[in-house]
Parts: structure tokens; C-alpha cells; sequence
């Protein structure tokens, strides 16, 4: 038996191969190619627009995939949700659907949108939003480059964003914004309920959700007079308790060093290291890690 897999073609591609290798799986696939190699025997992959992603997985032709919140919603695709999986293009934080105008736009906030044309690549979800929030407006579909339509081809547009530094440079200001979303594990129902299928996702999950939770930290080790251990353990942020082991010294009973070592936030290590360093820590060791389980 073997799991169908759909990877995201387009941009998030690259960070969703990289995120897969250190979940353990590695994956290749040719320029012009959409079937990728994954060593293992029980996967078969295939490369597909986000943006298709749950539509495949809920019809069953692929059984599980990844794709955003947002292309969930935008075709209303009934599939399981497995896992939140933090991660973009750009770095390990959710993207956002906004509302942008351009700078000198006398719109300032949806309702001023009464009457006006809108362009986006997320047409149900705009619909959506204009209903909510009772206001009538014509929105089409954009085909890419969405951009630069405005202010010549529309008022407004409804936008993907990571950090806004797109908008800026093309002019625009953002008014709203209509959905934050992030990757989502999805499985389609049928493959869900089947005992093995089920098994292999859930593992699959477990590694993804590891190697992400391992991108924002380090593991750290030290070696530690005993006297000075008490006053070190309380500087570490460890993720759960650190471990000390006793160091081996031939003829020596009680006392003496110990190993410290323990799993922190890399963005803190680098204002701990000369701190355990001036209390007397000794061969201090920061390695990257691949997963960590909680």
C-alpha cells in the first residue's frame, strides 16, 4: 500500500522540500518534472498548485497534501484538517489576504468600496467579505501581476502578503485585512478512516511539526563546576528541564563538574553564551536541531 502525497508546486516548494529533509524525507524532483522522488517506499508525490491542493484531496485522487487556510476556504473543500503547519515563503509565519488601494486612494475602509471594482486571486473570499460587511462591489479574477491593476485597471485589490514589502513598492496601502492563514496537513475522509493511511499521516505529522518546532531552536551544552550549578540552571530557558550529568574524573568522589544540556530559543542563545561564560561555564557547544517531539 502506498500514501499519495501532494506537494505544493510554486513558492512554497523549496521550503517545503527543506522542511520534509529534516523531518527525514528526502525529496528531488527535475526542472521539468512534477512527480518528485521521496525515499520512501510507502510515499508517492506529486507536485500541484496550492491553490488545487484540497480540491484533489477531497475528491480522493491524492489522499493527503498540504495547501493553505486560505485555498481551504476559497474552494470550500471538505477535507480533514491533520496539522497547522507554520511556515511560508519567506520565513516561519503566517501570510495574510488584505485589502490594499493605492496611496492617494480616497478609500479608507470597506464600506467606501460601494460601486467599485476589485481584482484578486481569491474571488470567493473577497465575495465573502464584501457580504459581511454589506457592501456591493464587482470583484474579477486575477490572473497574476495583481499589483500593478491599481489604480488604472481597478480601485482595489485584494492581495496575498508575507511582510507588505510588495504593496509598499508598487504604492499601496493596506485598508483591511480579510484572512491570516498558514499551511495546513489536510487528508481527504475516505484515506482518514483507513487504519494504515491514518498511521503513515500521523507520523508524517509528527515529524513535520517536530522539524518546525526544532527551526526556532538550539540545543546548548556546558560543562559546570558543581558549586556554580544551581546559579546557571536558573540563566537557561530550557524547554523542559535541563539534563546534568556528572563528568568522569579518575579518583574523584563527589563535586568535581558537570554536563549541562538543554534545548532553548536560538534568538536568547546568543545573550547567554558570554553570561554562562563569565560564571565559570566551560566548553560551551551550540548545535542545530532536525526535530524536537514534544
Amino acid at each position: 500500500m502506498k500514501l499519495n502525497i501532494g506537494l505544493p508546486k510554486g513558492s512554497l516548494q523549496e521550503s517545503t522540500f527543506a522542511m520534509f529533509k529534516k523531518a527525514g524525507f528526502n525529496m528531488s524532483v527535475g526542472s521539468r518534472s512534477y512527480i518528485p522522488y521521496i525515499d520512501d517506499e510507502e510515499m508517492e508525490g506529486i507536485l500541484i498548485r496550492a491553490q488545487e491542493m484540497a480540491r484533489y484531496v477531497e475528491d480522493g485522487i491524492i489522499d493527503v497534501g498540504l495547501t493553505g487556510k486560505d485555498w481551504i476556504e476559497e474552494t470550500g473543500a471538505e477535507v480533514v484538517e491533520v496539522a497547522d503547519l507554520i511556515y511560508a515563503k519567506q520565513g516561519l509565519r503566517p501570510v495574510r489576504w488584505v485589502l490594499a488601494v493605492p496611496n492617494d486612494s480616497k478609500i479608507k475602509k470597506v464600506t467606501d468600496l460601494n460601486g467599485k471594482r476589485i481584482a484578486t486571486e481569491a474571488v470567493n473570499l473577497t465575495k465573502k467579505y464584501l457580504k459581511k460587511h454589506k457592501v456591493k462591489a464587482e470583484v474579477e479574477f486575477s490572473w497574476g501581476a495583481t499589483e500593478i491593476k491599481a489604480p488604472r485597471l481597478v480601485d482595489a485589490i485584494v492581495e496575498l502578503t508575507e511582510t507588505g514589502s510588495s504593496l509598499r513598492a508598487n504604492n499601496l496601502r493596506i485598508v483591511d485585512t480579510l484572512l491570516e492563514s498558514t499551511t495546513k496537513l489536510i487528508a481527504n475522509k475516505k484515506a482518514w478512516n483507513d487504519k494504515w493511511k491514518r498511521k503513515k499521516i500521523e507520523t508524517i505529522s509528527m515529524l513535520l511539526q517536530g522539524a518546525l518546532a526544532a527551526e526556532a531552536k538550539v540545543g546548548l551544552k556546558l560543562n559546570v563546576d558543581h558549586k556554580d550549578l544551581d546559579k546557571i540552571i536558573k540563566l537557561i530557558p530550557a524547554l523542559r528541564k535541563p539534563t546534568v550529568s556528572n563528568l568522569y574524573t579518575p579518583g574523584e568522589k563527589g563535586g568535581g563538574w558537570v554536563a549541562v544540556e538543554a534545548v532553548i530559543d536560538e534568538k536568547v542563545v546568543r545573550n547567554i553564551i558570554p553570561k554562562l561564560k563569565e560564571m565559570g561555564a566551560e566548553g560551551i557547544i551550540e548545535y542545530p536541531l532536525n526535530k524536537v517531539i514534544y
